[in-house]
């Protein structure tokens, strides 16, 4: 996958953690932007969930924790929220993706006939909408 050329290159930064919930990466991650905001950055935010679910709406707020709407209406992790707080950083829909919700965009495709009846697969399907999706972020894609 190519990307523009683009004179003012887009830097990211990746916070990990596994998928133990309350740790607080979702809070250094805000923090982290508000630091960069007070240097003169501009910054933007991304969630990727590894839970199945294509969005937190229909959760069990008592095993997720509650759902955050943002403008756009998409129901979404309440770190975006944090985001929104900390920061001049609007969040949308395309801020907040999970599993499922990657998967159902390839299964889609699939169904369309994207992929012109080749077998899809995680690699290179998955991975490509995963890279899709982080660098729509930057206007490149």
């Amino acid at each position: 996958m190519e990307r523009p050329n683009n004179t003012k290159r887009t830097k990211f930064i990746f916070i990990t953690g596994g998928v133990l919930s309350s740790l607080g990466k979702g809070l250094a991650a805000a923090s982290i932007g508000a630091l960069l905001e007070s240097r003169g950055l501009t910054v933007t935010f991304q969630k990727l969930d590894p839970y199945i679910n294509v969005d937190p709406g229909t959760m069990n707020p008592f095993q997720h924790g509650e759902v955050y709407v943002t403008d756009d209406g998409a129901e979404t992790d309440l770190d975006m929220g944090h985001y929104e707080r900390y920061t001049n950083a609007r969040m949308a829909q395309k801020n907040n993706y999970t599993s499922g919700r990657i998967y159902y965009s390839v299964i889609t495709k699939e169904r369309r006939g994207e992929y012109l009846g080749g077998t899809v697969q995680v690699i290179p399907h998955i991975t490509d909408e995963i890279k899709q999706a982080v660098l729509q972020l930057d206007g490149s894609v």
